[in-house]
């Protein structure tokens, strides 16, 4: 049975926001790893569209974030949404009743399911669906954004502890 995981980048005062920091090398680098050993991912409409631009070569890309591209690429996507008619290449759109469909996703595939967007991730968290969060503690406070929690506030108990690199602490946490 697969594990959801929910790891984003969050400022010290809790908020998740990609235009107001980001990660270094070794953090990207630590990134492509992880998309690469996932199952696949699970995506809310917003997320998705954010993310669909690794689905095009840009030409002021270099080599890391070339290699990010594939491993996105290559990966399969859900995109949960109640708004897209369609969905990219290698994803597949999820509606209707999507806590049976994230159910059945789970019980299906093996290793570690992606789930990204703090909107989704609170949907499925509330559902008991959400198997481990991963917090990638940037040391900037961003004084708003969106909140890495959002809705459902789940009781977490920790797991991990690890300094990454670039003044970067990950925290994972799994429900208590």
């Amino acid at each position: 049975m697969a594990r959801l995981v929910f790891g984003m980048n969050q400022s010290l005062d809790g908020y998740v926001d990609h235009t107001a920091f980001a990660p270094g090398p070794k953090l990207f680098r630590h990134f492509i790893d992880e998309v690469r050993g996932h199952s696949g991912m699970i995506h809310g409409r917003r997320m998705y569209e954010i993310m669909r631009y690794w689905d095009d070569d840009r030409p002021e890309w270099g080599a890391p974030e070339r290699d990010f591209a594939d491993a996105w690429r290559g990966q399969h996507k859900w995109v949960v949404s109640r708004t897209l008619g369609s969905v990219g290449p290698h994803a597949s759109l999820v509606s209707g009743d999507i806590e049976a469909a994230i159910r059945e996703l789970k019980s299906q595939r093996e290793g570690d399911i992606d789930v990204t967007g703090p909107g989704l991730a609170g949907s499925l968290a509330a559902l008991g669906l959400i198997d481990e969060f991963r917090i990638y503690l940037h040391p900037v406070v961003t004084g708003s954004g969106t909140p890495f929690f959002q809705g459902v506030r789940p009781d977490l108990r920790l797991k991990d502890c690890v300094r990454m690199d670039e003044g970067i602490v990950r925290l994972t946490y799994v429900p208590a």
